[in-house]
């Protein structure tokens, strides 16, 4: 009975299993206990920095605050370009949870057309740097304002910023010579310093707001902000604040560049005028213009498309980048440069029976009056603008003096110091043809160029500030843009300016001065109509450039051509002669002779100037113009 109760328990065993599982079961549970603390030690000392950032993330946000963009003002505190409150749309990619779907969304809710939805798409998947906003639609209307604020929930990453736009005044007058800015490209945005640029979605893409982007720009400041786990902010943790850019004080007077616009009435062409003892430039206008704000916040396909594709030109800058023949307006350098050369004297005079022949050539070159003007002397060859005493002028000179004379007076280079995009011209030399033709500079050619044909190209600008020089005795002053920058003005003497240009003797200026004070106020004087009832002496002279060659016996009929090949209107003028207080140049493409049209223009424009108040109205000079235009005479 007994050896069977033993059998049955065994007490001793039993305490001996349960102390082996107790010990296990500590030990297990000491184990855990271990790992776990390591754990909470690796991600609490190892991993600390890592996993407290990536908190902070979720919790606090830096977003950049674009600095204002600077003004732009004229001489006269006239505001040119300013900033105006709007709404922008923007998109973090690496917010979003489902780019095609939020875009999808997006597009149903803005009700954008079907012509702009692919320019959308495309902005929402440019290059951006990771968690910086792409700019996906400016200014945007009440009603989309409302729209995307009841579906916010649905938009993840999305968001509308009050930010300040630009917008020009008056665009069109303006929009060659203040350029536009524009959205930034994914090529701009690779070049552009990222800290600086941080939130900002426009740069300057031409003119003036180009050249000087870094003055207008400023600096990026940035915000630390609490968000909660919707994205929304809660508070503000810290602020950097921007810098604005720079304003800007432009030469330009508005009031004068507004009557150039005016007087141009809507044909192609260019007038600028420059201060010549400063450089200033006053007014610089390109017609038919553009209205710049349209760039601004993205024009749409069918509108660039149509100026684009407008025969006129609109987006063409002429000012700085349309070539012309001169013509006759490079008479008065020519018979400089014969005077520096020895070549002619004040008094050398030839007999013009209407044309010139080169020696052993049969080829008679034409003066414009077909019977002559009999005979001829310096200031009487600029008054009735002879063409047949700069045949022998030029052919007495030769090309290389020609070169080298003309490029002292800024042919043939660009000019302008803070002038984005402008253009050289074309001073034609034996180097240049032999080098872009591969052949011999003929001396026909020679004479072609010493009446502003030919080869020889020039852009309205070059046109001005070689008349500005002309003006000045020689002396160079660089044309320029900028008066002040913040609160520094801009200083005359600017690095690049050409060697000013000395005579052997000073009175050769006051020669060539009085033949084209002959031009306007001199009997004779191919533009002596646009002289009449004038208050201050001024010196000018008219050109004609040819659109086509003619032939040896044919004559140019302007009522039998089509109005596109009819001959271009130039003048250039400045004014008074005493004095000079401002140079002007003026074409008007396929207009006829310069000596009516063109020296209207140029006549309005020095009034307007030195006359303030009392100068007419463009409404009176395009009355005078139409009065005129049966009367051309000369080139």
């Amino acid at each position: 009975m007994r050896q069977r109760r033993d059998t049955l328990k065994n007490s001793e065993q039993e305490l001996r299993i349960f102390r082996v599982r107790a010990l296990l079961a500590v030990l297990v549970v000491i184990t855990l206990a271990c790992l776990l603390v390591g754990r909470l030690g690796y991600l609490q000392i190892v991993k600390h920095d890592i996993y407290t950032t990536r908190s902070e993330k979720n919790r606090v946000r830096v977003e950049p605050l674009p600095p204002n963009r600077g003004l732009i003002y004229d001489r006269n505190g006239v505001l040119l370009a300013e900033n105006r409150p709007t709404y922008n749309l923007t998109l973090v990619r690496e917010r979003v949870d489902n780019l095609d779907d939020t875009l999808a969304l997006l597009v149903e809710l803005l009700e954008l057309p079907e012509e702009d939805i692919e320019a959308f798409n495309v902005r929402s998947r440019q290059r951006q740097r990771p968690f910086q906003p792409a700019l996906l639609m400016s200014d945007l209307s009440e009603d989309q304002i409302a729209r995307l604020a009841v579906n916010r929930h649905r938009l993840p990453g999305v968001e509308v910023e009050a930010q300040l736009l630009r917008y020009y005044p008056d665009a069109e007058v303006m929009a060659h010579t203040l350029g536009y800015v524009g959205r930034i490209n994914a090529e701009e945005l690779q070049n552009l310093d990222a800290g600086r640029y941080a939130g900002t979605h426009f740069i300057g893409k031409t003119g003036v707001e180009r050249f000087y982007e870094e003055e207008l720009h400023g600096e990026a400041g940035l915000r630390k902000v609490e968000t909660n786990a919707r994205g929304r902010v809660l508070r503000e943790l810290g602020r950097t604040d921007p810098v604005p850019g720079q304003n800007l004080v432009l030469t330009i007077d508005k009031s004068l560049q507004t009557l150039a616009y005016e007087l141009m009435d809507g044909r192609r062409g260019s007038i600028v005028a420059i201060a010549p003892a400063t450089g200033e430039i006053l007014a610089m206008v390109s017609t038919p213009g553009f209205d710049s704000n349209q760039f601004v916040t993205g024009i749409d396909v069918a509108s660039y498309r149509g100026l684009q594709e407008d025969l006129d030109l609109p987006l063409f800058n002429r000012s700085i980048r349309g070539h012309y023949p001169p013509g006759s307006t490079i008479k008065p350098f020519l018979a400089l440069a014969g005077l520096a050369e020895g070549v002619i004297t004040p008094d050398s005079t030839i007999n013009d029976p209407g044309y010139y022949q080169l020696p052993n050539d049969s080829r008679r070159y034409r003066n414009w009056l077909r019977w002559g003007h009999g005979r001829v002397d310096l200031e009487r060859s600029l008054a009735v603008s002879n063409n047949t005493y700069y045949y022998t002028l030029a052919h007495d000179l030769g090309i290389d003096k020609l070169d080298e004379r003309m490029s002292g007076f800024g042919f043939g280079q660009r000019v302008a110091h803070d002038v984005q995009g402008e253009s050289s011209g074309l001073m034609p030399s034996r180097e240049w043809k032999r080098e872009r033709f591969n052949q011999p500079w003929y001396p026909g050619e020679t004479l072609s160029v010493g009446i502003g044909q030919g080869y020889w190209q020039v852009t309205p600008l070059q046109l001005a500030s070689a008349t500005a020089t002309l003006a000045n005795r020689g002396h160079w002053v660089k044309p320029r843009l900028a008066l002040e920058i913040g609160d520094e003005p801009v200083a005359h003497d600017l690095p690049g300016t050409l060697d000013d240009i000395h005579l052997e003797n000073d009175a050769w200026w006051d020669r060539v001065f009085s033949g084209m004070e002959k031009v306007v106020s001199g009997s004779e004087g191919t533009a002596r109509r646009t002289g009449v009832g004038l208050e201050y002496r001024m010196g000018g002279k008219s050109g004609t450039a040819q659109v086509f060659s003619l032939g040896q016996d044919q004559r140019y009929n302007a009522d039998e051509l089509a109005e596109r090949l009819r001959d271009h209107a130039l003048f250039m003028a400045f004014a008074p002669i005493e004095d000079p207080q401002i140079a002007v140049s003026v074409i008007v493409e396929n207009a006829g002779g310069g000596s009516t049209h063109a020296a209207h223009l140029a006549r309005a424009m020095t009034d307007a100037w030195l006359l303030k108040d009392d100068a007419p109205e463009a409404d009176e000079i395009r009355e005078v113009l139409e009065e005129d235009s049966a009367n051309v005479e000369g080139n």
